[in-house]
């Protein structure tokens, strides 16, 4: 058994970001057929150039939920099918739930689980024909232990760990393996904005005493896409530097 994805044909979504960026850049280098997904199309065409050959960058907001499932057939129409699908784009709108509006919680909702439903519901169709595939969840860990001011977000990645375990047990059959990662504190943009106190009061918490990288978390994602983890589905991989401990 190896990690090579030669010939396998996927679809990372929420391509463009960190964690997104270093499953596409790991997918590609690991010989994949390669479709990135994200809402700028600018920034996808640039990210694909960086990354080379057999890449198909595909605009899509994922917000408006009738372009979801085109998003599939276009990935199947210009691929030749589709092995490996990656739902990691997701959005944040934190606040404290008696001041959460229902349009923060609808959108979270809306993107991170309902999109995802949506993308793999399509995406098994082919898959079942095939009678193999790999659909991977990216979650989080606050989807097991809660986070204050993100009812809407912790609600969606949980949500995402029961439909995996679910969706996993319909397809089992078939030869597709269903998945989810679950990343704990990573570092990206987003942290970097923090201050040195900041990091530290957040590392303290880790075991391992530092945060993730991205590529750290785009290891994972090859090994569950990968013929090594044919035996392994509806099952969380948490990578959080023992932060969190299932």
């Amino acid at each position: 058994m190896t990690f090579s994805l030669t010939n396998k044909k996927s679809l990372i979504t929420g391509a463009t970001g960190g964690i997104g960026g270093a499953i596409a850049k790991i997918f590609h280098d690991s010989g994949a057929s390669l479709a990135i997904s994200g809402s700028r199309q600018e920034k996808l065409d640039n990210f694909a150039k960086e990354l080379g050959g057999n890449v198909l960058p595909l605009a899509c907001d994922l917000s408006q939920l009738t372009n979801v499932d085109n998003l599939i057939k276009e990935a199947e129409e210009k691929l030749g099918g589709l092995d490996i699908l990656v739902c990691n784009a997701g959005v944040t709108k934190d606040n404290l739930a008696l001041r959460m509006k229902d349009e923060e919680w609808q959108q979270v909702i809306d993107i991170n689980l309902t999109a995802s439903f949506r993308l793999a519901r399509s995406a098994i169709k082919g898959m079942l024909k095939r009678r193999s595939g790999r659909i991977i969840f990216v979650t989080s860990v606050v989807g097991w232990t809660g986070n204050t001011g993100q009812a809407n977000y912790c609600a969606s990645k949980a949500g995402l760990t029961g439909m995996a375990k679910s969706l996993a047990q319909e397809v089992a059959s078939r030869g597709i393996t269903i998945n989810c990662i679950a990343p704990g504190f990573i570092a990206t943009n987003m942290t970097d904005a923090l201050n040195d106190d900041q990091k530290a009061r957040i590392n303290q918490n880790i075991p391992l005493g530092r945060m993730g990288s991205s590529e750290e978390i785009a290891s994972g994602a090859l090994y569950l896409a990968s013929d090594a983890a044919s035996y392994i589905t509806g099952q969380t991989l948490h990578i959080n530097g023992g932060m969190f401990m299932a």
